[in-house]
């Protein structure tokens, strides 16, 4: 595809300004994708409001909930190498999982259909238990024991309702199906590849340099710092951290055909039907819709303290765009759909998820 004009990339830069000062957010950072390949790159605003530090391509922001399509891709890794079954009871895999009188398979993880309860739609059930080790839930499989004794809300596949705690158990089928810990297949399979430097998980033990501060409006309109909350125990569903330029070659990845093969490709972009036919708009990891213009619209946002992000990206055409800031009040899907308007002319379009 011809590369982006300067114009269309300042075009881009305008309208991310725009939606910055709108919103009166503290930092934001955006990528476009073209080509298949990341076209650009940008940081605006800070970082770090009280040290002063600029949003910049070496800003490490969290990826919150855009961490489960990495766990998608892994698992549909191993659906490609025959190592996992789609239709497989989870339990197979991960026995530690109690049984909940009902199949819940590798499809209901990965589609959101397992009933596994989310965060407030239904009772959490903590299992109450000593651990002997400083940062046990970093093991993806001890980390279930943070939801594991919950009920279901519904039957598995009656329903689509967003888990995260599905995705941490999917992050556990893909450990033992896979061999490896979770952590070391998303690197190997799938930041190598992609030559994703800085993807890692967001323990927040370890020193990772240049992390975004997080902030919150209280009282109104008044701007403070966020909590700066311990995600590890959730790594599959939002656990993940990098920079803008690796967050767009996560996305651009996805647009080369690079990660897993055509086939495949397409098993993730259907469109999942409930038990009793009814479609939903989300794939195997992905939210999933057609635009007016007939092009299949692939996206995941993220929520979570510290972050708010969106990617978006049409994968027969090898575009896209994604969005990252520390401002929990901003509306990444609206400031993605205004980037790429500005870049194609185009009015924005909704319906990304």
């Amino acid at each position: 595809a011809p590369a982006l004009s300067p114009k269309q990339i300042m075009a881009a830069d305008a309208a991310a300004k725009a939606a910055l000062e709108r919103d009166k957010l503290v930092g934001l950072a955006y990528g476009l994708i073209h080509g298949g390949r990341v076209a650009h790159t940008a940081g605006l605003g800070l970082a770090d409001r009280e040290a002063g530090v600029p949003v910049s391509t070496q800003t490490r922001f969290r990826w919150a909930s855009v961490s489960k399509p990495l766990t998608a891709v892994a698992a549909m890794q191993l659906v490609q190498k025959g190592l996992l079954g789609l239709d497989d009871d989870v339990r197979k895999y991960v026995p530690e999982f109690p049984d909940k009188g009902e199949k819940i398979t590798v499809r209901h993880l990965l589609c959101h259909q397992s009933g596994i309860v989310h965060y407030a739609n239904g009772k959490v059930v903590k299992r109450q238990r000593d651990y002997t080790t400083p940062h046990p839930f970093a093991d993806v499989v001890t980390a279930l024991d943070t939801f594991c004794d919950s009920p279901l809300i519904h039957p598995p596949g009656a329903k689509y309702s967003y888990t995260t705690h599905g995705y941490m158990l999917l992050s556990a089928v893909v450990e033992r199906a896979g061999k490896k810990p979770f952590a070391e297949q998303v690197q190997e399979r799938i930041a190598k590849p992609l030559g994703l430097e800085t993807l890692r998980p967001d323990y927040q033990w370890e020193e990772i340099p240049w992390r975004a501060i997080g902030y919150r409006k209280l009282n109104g309109n008044e701007i403070h710092k966020s909590s700066n909350t311990d995600v590890s125990w959730k790594l599959g569903g939002g656990g993940y951290i990098s920079t803008i330029d690796d967050f767009a070659g996560f996305a651009a990845g996805l647009t080369r055909h690079t990660l897993v093969d055509a086939a495949t490709e397409r098993l993730i972009w259907a469109p999942q039907n409930l038990a009793d036919g009814k479609a939903t708009n989300y794939g195997l990891g992905f939210g999933v819709a057609t635009d007016k213009a007939g092009r299949l619209r692939v996206s995941h946002s993220g929520s979570q303290e510290k972050t708010r992000t969106m990617l978006v990206i049409f994968p027969r055409e090898q575009t896209g765009v994604v969005v990252m800031t520390n401002s929990e009040w901003a509306n990444p899907g609206q400031i993605a759909m205004e980037i790429l308007s500005a870049v194609t002319g185009e009015p924005p379009a909704g319906g990304t998820r």
